[in-house]
């Protein structure tokens, strides 16, 4: 399978947050840090990308992420936005990415099968959308992961800029 270009991949949304002057952090988990990487691979990205980190684990997310509220399950749309909030206002951007899932080649501990994520963009507006791939290619959903993140941070951006 052929992947775009880093850079190409979160292209549209580096260039929202460029014209506006807007800031982004990112939370991701199963993505692995692609989501982070296809920002700092545009030019200039200390302009808009000020941080983020990888949350593989539950011990991770307790470094990272303020205690979770109770009873809150990894995988879902909650906790999604929960760490796109979480991660907002640690790092005091303007935007905050979340990402949780299973890339595969099996589930997660959780009970999700390979392909599944759940992304969620949190700013002066928000959202959080569940992805299913059906496949159990690790490589392949890491990057269909990271580009539904990217896409919805461009989608919420330029909406809030209207």
């Amino acid at each position: 399978m052929t992947y775009p270009g880093l850079a190409a991949l979160s292209g549209p949304a580096a260039a929202l947050l460029i014209a506006n002057r807007q800031t982004v952090s990112v939370a991701e988990s199963s993505c692995g840090g692609l989501i982070s990487a296809a920002l700092v691979a545009v030019p200039g990205a200390s302009a808009f990308y000020i941080g983020g980190g990888i949350i593989y684990t539950a011990q991770g997310g307790k470094a990272l992420l303020p205690e979770r509220p109770k009873g809150m399950k990894s995988a879902t749309q909650e906790f999604a936005l929960f760490e796109a909030r979480s991660i907002r206002e640690k790092m005091g951007t303007v935007w905050g990415i979340g990402e949780t899932g299973a890339s595969g080649p099996s589930g997660n501990p959780y009970g999700n099968p390979p392909g599944h994520a759940v992304v969620a963009v949190s700013g002066p507006v928000e959202r959080a959308i569940i992805l299913a791939t059906g496949c159990a290619d690790r490589e392949a959903n890491m990057w269909a992961f990271a580009r539904a993140a990217l896409d919805l941070l461009a989608e919420l951006a330029a909406q809030s800029a209207k």
